[in-house]
């Protein structure tokens, strides 16, 4: 098994631009390398974002195998968990943090908050448009393909995006407008989003079940950002996905596990790593959390072996670059579109 690994803030700068997945210089236990005392309390805390999910029974088994008791401390979507992980670095929220990704996790690495030989990719993701397939078929109107049919006059008004400076997902959609439309178009590109009536949402679980039309909900946008595998959860009696993620507006999304540097429990907060990173988890995060996981011989579910495809050519920037102009694209992101 293969996971990626950040043995310092720059290697994992380095791991993320390459793109490796190569077996890192110590075996998947986190514990084989430095060994700790027994666990100091038999509580341990993990910090995660309220994506974080895991099938029932599952973290039990692992309280009664180990004898320690997980609080699972949900902070938000990944920008928050990022950006409260920095602000409380100095008194760690937790032992062990789940959910930094690769659209954050700069912010996580420079800042010193987690022990750089315990970083490690536990899934990933295509975050992409999702269109509301009946939506358009009742209406005769061709659903988009990619990122410049969302800012023809055909679509106005039609598309819901999370916010980015607090959610991941709108954050990954930034991301590929840049990688598509260079640093400078970026600007030009997101103005004819807000001039075709593009809608900011506050979350994703606002934007997916509050305003898009598709998957069961209420609102009144056929156009969302979210999962390649969302689809996969919209399979109706015909055995058919009422929704399709459209495959060339996707950004490589990427999910990490670590040890918070300052643990009050570490020796516990290396156990419920370990656990995290395990066969068990790998492959419950498909079902549980829409990931694929990282390591690629596990075993997919039947569902989105067929209704969850990979995007062949993902959106990616150099996490250098991101680190370098995040900041700045997102204030001009909400200056435009929350202004």
């Amino acid at each position: 098994m293969s996971y990626r690994t950040a043995t310092t803030a720059v290697t994992a700068v380095a791991l993320l631009l390459a793109g490796c997945t190569g077996e890192p210089d110590h075996t998947r236990d986190p514990d084989t390398r430095d060994a700790d005392p027994s666990p100091t309390s038999n509580t341990v805390t993990l910090v995660t974002q309220d994506s974080f999910a895991l099938s029932d029974g599952l973290l039990e088994r692992f309280e009664k195998e180990s004898g320690l008791t997980v609080e699972v401390n949900v902070v938000g979507d990944a920008g928050t968990l990022a950006n409260e992980l920095v602000s409380t670095k100095d008194a760690p929220l937790g032992d062990v943090v789940f959910g930094v990704d690769n659209t954050f996790m700069s912010r996580v690495t420079d800042e010193g908050v987690t022990e750089v030989n315990y970083l490690r990719q536990v899934g990933e993701a295509d975050v992409c448009v999702n269109a509301d397939k009946t939506w358009f078929a009742d209406r005769g109107l061709p659903v988009p393909q990619d990122l410049d049919d969302l800012i023809d006059p055909r679509y106005r008004g039609l598309l819901v995006v999370p916010d980015p400076a607090t959610s991941s997902l709108g954050l990954a959609f930034l991301l590929a407008a840049v990688d598509e439309y260079g640093d400078t178009g970026g600007g030009g590109y997101w103005a004819a989003l807000e001039e075709n009536g593009v809608k900011g949402a506050g979350s994703w679980e606002d934007a997916y079940h509050g305003d898009f039309t598709g998957a069961g909900g209420t609102g009144d946008r056929p156009l969302v950002v979210s999962y390649s595998t969302s689809p996969a959860g919209t399979v109706g009696d015909d055995g058919k996905p009422t929704t399709a993620a459209l495959l060339e507006t996707c950004f490589r999304h990427e999910e990490y596990a670590g040890l918070l540097a300052g643990a009050r429990n570490r020796g516990g907060g290396k156990d419920l790593l370990s656990f995290l990173l395990s066969d068990a988890v790998q492959q419950d995060v498909p079902a549980s959390m829409s990931l694929y996981p990282a390591d690629d011989g596990t075993k997919l579910p039947a569902d989105w072996v067929k209704h969850a495809p990979r995007a062949e050519d993902p959106y990616e920037l150099d996490p250098e670059e991101i680190a370098e102009s995040r900041e700045a694209w997102v204030e001009a992101w909400t200056a435009i579109t929350f202004g």
